[in-house]
């Protein structure tokens, strides 16, 4: 995750215009082109799965795969459950967005919330941005895009360029359903 060029993979794969037909780029995550696509090889490299576990310490948690066989390329989503043993997928990307989702409290929820003895991503920012594809709610609380500008700020999206960056997920997660 803290290789440049990540995040853009990771948030910008849904694609879409912004408003006033701006199309989103690398440099919104403090990233270049050639960074991102640098990494883009590695999280498609069929040779390897990249997974980020995100265990909470209470309640669901959940686990990122980005999926890699030939032909078969994606990016799937696992919940996980204090006392169980298997995860069940909530949604999957590949191409476009499939699955329930959360809503932005259940997000928050998992973002803030590591469970303390478990491997995983601990850091709160990242953990909110890993999980940010799943938002499934159109309606979220008015401090979302403040809360989101942070998680992007702490990962290393320039301060100049976070706020737009956070509004522009927001607005398109809300309407790709």
């Amino acid at each position: 995750m803290a290789r440049p060029g990540f995040w853009a993979n990771h948030l910008l794969g849904f694609g879409g215009i912004g408003s006033g037909g701006v199309y989103p780029a690398p440099e919104w995550f403090g990233d270049d082109g050639a960074d991102t696509d640098a990494l883009s090889e590695l999280l498609l490299d069929a040779d390897r799965w990249p997974v980020f576990r995100i265990p909470a310490a209470a309640g669901p948690g959940a686990v990122v795969i980005y999926r890699n066989m030939v032909g078969d390329y994606g990016t799937d989503y696992l919940l996980t459950h204090p006392g169980r043993s298997h995860a069940h997928r909530i949604a999957c990307w590949d191409g476009d967005f499939t699955g329930t989702g959360l809503t932005w409290p259940e997000l928050v929820r998992i973002a803030d919330n590591p469970a303390p003895a478990a491997d995983g991503v601990r850091d709160p920012a990242a953990r909110l941005l890993l999980v940010l594809p799943l938002l499934a709610d159109p309606e979220v609380p008015t401090q979302a895009p403040t809360r989101l500008s942070a998680a992007l700020t702490a990962v290393g999206a320039p301060r100049a360029t976070a706020p737009r960056t956070a509004e522009y997920l927001l607005t398109h997660l809300a309407t790709r359903r």
